[in-house]
């Protein structure tokens, strides 16, 4: 081996000038990590950023090797080992990593660089994690060539430029929701041919255990999931299997029609033998609740021509729908069904979202073809908003499934045709309030409030978490005072917010305060803040139920009953207990905040002063 090759090969490796030996000042970065707690944190959020500019550099040498080396020949190269194998290769070889592992990232590169440019400025901007881009690029990656490319791009870069935290559930939600919405017709083939492979598969693993597996469709699988978790509950808080294996023993036992038990051993215990067959067959219907709008329902019309159209039928659809309190009076409260495990497929329709959705892709055709006209570098867009205005682009609405994510309009179609369907509205389409609470007790919300929260926070709201918020707990932002409910706490729609049971432990008995209160420059939403025990802010997650379904800003709840005030003649009590004096802290904390953005013209904090939205 000469000398050449050595020395090329050891300056490969370290990048010219080791990591340690950089001036970390010339960087920007801390000198000592001798820091407080909050300096550690906005530390870590400057790295968080700074590690998306170095994957974009990281991308941008992938993507540069394949238009040298790839590019050139693609065409009409049909070697077993191409030439995008080989730059592969070369990438794998450089940075020891496997084949698979450097295609995946030329895949990464190739994709951002030609199909989502500005996206692709996202992430050297710091406004993406780098953790989300697979994500983005596989949830896009049919939309390769198509005259909304560009379109698609723009609306994802946008989105993600909001203030506002993400996770990866939202993330996939966003690009799901910005496909399905401009591609009806090829989702719908597409999913056609999903359904035509579905397949039920077994496969041997070690140490003498098995896998056992099925494709089918997402509602389908939520079922599946539900009755196999129902089951697995049957037994006592000493049992010693851990929820994933009491799941497996449980699907188990309803496919040989087995008994189910407890494992805890204890004569006392009444889950001791279940019957599997008898929990089934006593059991509620499964819910599976689907949030769309009413012109989901009718099928994609031309965005340029049918705005107004639409808008009518959204009328009528309000006309004839019924609000929920009308359509079961008596009901039990939609968190209280979930639980139970009642009702069959639920369709939550928002009669009032059809011209909002119309309006918002005009407008981001709008946005894409003035920048496109700025931007030297996006000529693909450009070419895009030129095809998409050279034949009549077709907009279907979207529909999310708790816990699964967005569905095309197809797909909900599909669903509403079943016989056990239940479309039920979330509104009645007039200025009427809907009641806030339950009648008789005031702390806990209606059945509609209840499933608009649902339907508007989708997942927990503690940024970056991804648990439905059909499975976790409605939370009084401002700490409902049961001792003297006129103090705040008021159950409302902006004083509610979804929460996974940890975090809302967290929030509850921690120091962390969460904050939430209307926004002033849009009526209808709301603002979200979250700030840790040292001080430091972050905003609440940046894509909601709102962005997907704008006819929810049109629903409005009555003001929760009124509480009467402690009589003058009520017997002396003690002082507050700890609990209550820490919720007082927390709101006078929350007021001191505002007052303080307010005076600094922050509303809502500025991203510098809050960590990257990841």
């Amino acid at each position: 081996m000469s000398d050449r090759g050595v020395v090329a090969v050891s300056a490969a490796q370290v990048g010219g000038v080791p990591w340690p030996a950089r001036d970390p000042a010339a960087l920007g970065l801390p000198t000592s990590f001798d820091l407080p707690v909050v300096g550690h944190l906005d530390a870590l959020a400057d790295l968080a950023a700074g590690a998306g500019y170095l994957e974009w550099r990281r991308y941008r040498h992938a993507a540069a090797l394949h238009t040298e080396l790839v590019m050139p020949e693609e065409d009409h190269d049909e070697r077993a080992v191409d030439a995008y194998a080989q730059c592969a290769a070369r990438i794998a070889t450089a940075l020891s990593v496997s084949q698979y592992v450097a295609e995946r990232l030329l895949d990464n590169a190739v994709a951002l660089r030609d199909r989502l440019p500005r996206v692709f400025e996202c992430l050297r901007d710091g406004v993406v994690s780098p953790t989300f881009i697979r994500t983005i690029v596989s949830r896009t990656e049919l939309i390769h060539g198509r005259p909304y490319q560009g379109l698609v791009d723009a609306d994802i870069a946008a989105a993600l430029r909001k203030p506002g935290s993400w996770s990866t559930a939202r993330v996939r939600d966003l690009c799901d929701q910005m496909v399905y919405r401009r591609d009806p017709d090829a989702v719908r083939e597409r999913r056609e041919e999903a359904l035509k492979g579905r397949c039920f598969f077994t496969e041997a693993g070690l140490d003498g255990m098995g896998t056992v597996g099925a494709t089918m469709s997402a509602e389908r699988a939520a079922v599946v999931a539900r009755v196999v978790e129902r089951l697995a509950a049957q037994v006592c808080k000493h049992d010693s299997r851990s929820k994933g294996a009491r799941a497996s023993d449980a699907l188990f036992a309803l496919v040989k029609h087995a008994p189910f038990g407890c494992d805890c051993g204890r004569p006392e215990c009444a889950f001791h033998a279940v019957d599997a067959d008898e929990v089934a067959a006593t059991a509620a219907r499964i819910v599976i609740h689907v949030v769309t709008d009413t012109t989901t329902l009718t099928g994609p019309v031309p965005a340029t021509t049918t705005a107004a159209a639409n808008s009518a039928a959204a009328d009528r659809a309000v006309t004839d729908g019924v609000a929920v309190d009308e359509v079961a009076p008596k009901e039990t409260p939609i968190g209280k069904v979930v639980a139970e495990e009642t009702t069959a497929f639920t369709v939550a329709a928002d009669a009032v979202a059809a011209e909002a959705v119309l309006a918002q892709d005009v407008a981001a055709e709008a946005v894409a073809t003035d920048e496109s006209a700025v931007d030297e570098d996006a000529a693909v867009d450009q070419i895009a908003v030129e095809a998409a205005a050279a034949e009549p682009e077709l907009v279907d609405g979207v529909g999310f499934v708790a816990g699964l994510g967005i569905i095309s309009g197809a797909h909900v179609r599909d669903l509403a045709t079943d016989p056990d369907a239940i479309i039920r509205p979330l509104g009645d389409g007039t200025d009427t309030p809907l009641p806030a609470t339950q009648p008789a007790d005031p702390y806990r919300p209606s059945a509609a409030l209840d499933t608009y929260i649902r339907a508007r926070d989708r997942y927990c709201t503690w940024p970056g978490c991804n648990r439905p918020a059909w499975d976790g707990d409605l939370d009084h932002i401002t700490e409902y005072d049961h001792t003297h409910p006129e103090r705040g706490g008021k159950t409302s729609a902006t004083g509610l917010g979804a929460k996974c049971r940890f975090h809302h432990l967290l929030k509850t008995f921690g120091d962390f305060i969460d904050d939430q209160y209307d926004d002033p420059d849009h009526p209808g939403r709301i603002i979200r803040t979250f700030t840790i025990p040292e001080g430091r802010t972050v905003l609440g997650p940046a894509h909601t139920g709102f962005d997907t379904h704008p006819g929810l800003d049109m629903i409005v709840f009555g003001d929760p009953p009124a509480t009467r005030p402690p009589s003058p003649g009520t017997e002396p009590t003690r002082p507050a207990p700890r609990t209550e004096q820490k919720h007082a802290r927390r709101r006078q904390e929350r007021n001191r905040n505002r007052l303080r953005n307010n005076l600094n013209g922050i509303r809502p904090p500025e991203p510098d002063d809050a960590p990257p939205p990841f």
